[in-house]
């Protein structure tokens, strides 16, 4: 038997995706069309079609996408997972309580999955999934069991108010949907759905305030999709311009800080190990409970808001402890003379070996990684996995506690990282844009860049953009590293991300980019339509001078 995570009669081809897939720089959100360049169906269109996933993995925008689909009839007909999903998930949820336009998610067993994968085309009713002679009952999702407080009933009752109400109630049906009991107090927040990845972000927004929403909780917002305060001296058209700024401030007028990062842990007072927060933003949420050992789901676009709204989140996934334990252990064999290209490689990598759990890295306890090196690792594993943390022995804070009974085993040696390397690496010689910050920059970052840059100018013909949070930014400028950065030729950029960057912030006339995040590496074939090179931070400084990317395998690589 199935489970019925939300109904809809619907009916159509079955498309089935051998692995999974962020909807976020995956999935073109105007037409239905696959454009994640490294995913084995490219090209292929998921609009009136049956979706096998085992389960969706990356950006937790994706669930603005998936809405974004549904309110524009580009959206596949249902959406089957094999294994446990939220983010596409919340996206139909919201889709059918806030906009009236139901869509079929479902769950099924490997077995009845593996089956239906083999039809041609299926149909979903209330209370089963046929196909040919398959016939699968469904059984509706049911919340009644969950454990609430009188806060939570007064939220559920409307008696806190009509926003407080409507997230209470996604709340709920999340926590059924994840098997949860009950719920949990959170600290703070972090809102991902402040990107502007289509007009269908505005209009949830916008409708929450009009609801009255407050947050209850202090809460930080990602990097958003324009400059606040410069994109119209920027040149960006007023078309996308006004709804981005409009959906910033749309969450600032609900209580959000304007921190406009997606690297919220460098902001000061991060969270500390052991504290129940509620993050959505993939890179945040990995480094939060990998790094700095604190608790928190990925949680999707919109069930963020709701979080926020209400201080309450289902109790699940890696909240428990028993959730976080690593049930694949990856060794790494260390290249001599590695550098900081190594780190985005091997979470690029290490998310491919484990899509769907977390994993234990060894090999790598004599590195001495930097808070850099982790972001890369944890930027990169995020766009290849599902899983919400990882650990690595003898660095993060809860590696050396127990090893799941079932965990199985995997290794990274230089031939993979070779491999890597070379996917990353399909562009040209000529490099026209070197982008920096994805996930935006440290202060560290910005001075080893202008160290790297001393005495020396751009090339006429390359552009050079650091992306990097208000924080970041204000205290660069106080310690001169901006003015050396914008002497050397490099544009520096607050609020938004290479992941949310658009023309013609992004220079239009760039054919090939170089970068030193593995995030961004993965991402930006599909979001940019430009071809790519990567290589460490020291690679991308000489190329921004030279204007040529180096094509050899880097030495510590041949």
């Amino acid at each position: 038997m199935g489970k019925l995570i939300l109904s809809a009669v619907a009916e159509g081809p079955v498309l089935a995706f051998s692995e999974g897939m962020s909807f976020w720089g995956g999935v073109d959100p105007a037409t239905g069309r696959v454009i994640d360049a490294h995913h084995p169906l490219c090209g292929e269109t998921i609009a009136g079609k049956v979706v096998l996933m085992p389960t969706s993995r990356g950006s937790c925008t994706g669930s603005g996408v998936l809405l974004e689909l549904v309110l524009n009839g580009h959206a596949p007909a249902a959406l089957v997972f094999r294994e446990a999903e939220d983010i596409l998930t919340l996206g139909a949820l919201i889709a059918a309580r806030m906009f009236d336009r139901p869509l079929s998610v479902v769950r099924l067993g490997p077995a009845d999955y593996d089956a239906l994968a083999a039809a041609p085309f299926a149909r979903i009713d209330a209370d089963r999934i046929e196909a040919g002679a398959l016939s699968v009952p469904l059984k509706p999702l049911d919340s009644a069991d969950l454990v609430l407080g009188d806060d939570d009933r007064e939220m559920l009752s409307g008696g806190q108010g009509a926003a407080a109400q409507l997230a209470m109630e996604m709340i709920c049906t999340m926590a059924a949907s994840q098997g949860a009991e009950g719920l949990v107090d959170v600290t703070r927040g972090h809102i991902d759905g402040c990107i502007y990845a289509s007009p269908a972000n505005l209009r949830f927004a916008e409708a929450m305030v009009k609801l009255g929403a407050r947050l209850r909780i202090p809460t930080t917002m990602n990097a958003i999709s324009v400059d606040f305060a410069n994109w119209r001296a920027q040149g960006v058209s007023p078309d996308f311009g006004q709804p981005a700024a409009r959906l910033a401030q749309a969450y600032v007028d609900m209580g959000a800080r304007p921190s406009f990062t997606c690297a919220p842990y460098l902001l000061p007072e991060a969270p500390g190990e052991g504290e129940a927060i509620a993050w959505a933003e993939s890179n945040a949420v990995i480094y939060a409970n990998s790094v700095l050992g604190a608790r928190t789901v990925k949680h999707p676009d919109f069930l963020d808001l709701c979080i926020a709204l209400t201080g309450r989140a289902p109790l699940s996934g890696v909240y428990l402890d028993d959730n976080r334990a690593p049930r694949r252990v990856i060794h790494v064999d260390v290249p001599h003379g590695y550098d900081d290209a190594l780190w985005p490689l091997l979470g690029w990598l290490a998310g491919r070996l484990s899509p769907d759990r977390i994993p234990l890295l060894t090999g790598l306890e004599s590195t001495n990684p930097s808070e850099d090196d982790l972001k890369a690792l944890c930027a990169a594993f995020g766009t290849t996995s599902a899983a919400p943390m990882l650990h690595v022995a003898g660095v993060t804070p809860e590696a050396d506690g127990p090893v799941a009974a079932d965990a199985d085993s995997a290794r990274i040696g230089s031939a993979d990282l070779v491999g890597a390397w070379q996917t990353f690496n399909a562009g040209g010689e000529q490099v026209d844009l070197v982008a920096f910050g994805s996930p935006h920059f440290s202060f560290a970052e910005c001075a080893a860049l202008a160290q790297l840059l001393d005495g020396h100018v751009c090339h006429a013909d390359t552009a050079a953009i650091v992306t990097l949070g208000r924080d970041a930014l204000a205290q660069a400028r106080e310690a001169g590293v901006i003015a050396r950065l914008e002497a050397s030729g490099v544009q520096v950029v607050a609020d938004l991300c290479w992941c949310s960057i658009s023309e013609p912030v992004f220079p239009p006339k760039a054919r090939t980019l170089m970068t030193n995040s593995g995030k961004y590496a993965h991402y930006a074939p599909g979001l940019s339509g430009r071809s790519v090179r990567f290589g460490s931070l020291r690679d991308c400084a000489e190329a921004a001078v030279s204007g040529r990317a180096r094509t050899a395998l880097p030495d510590w690589l041949a």
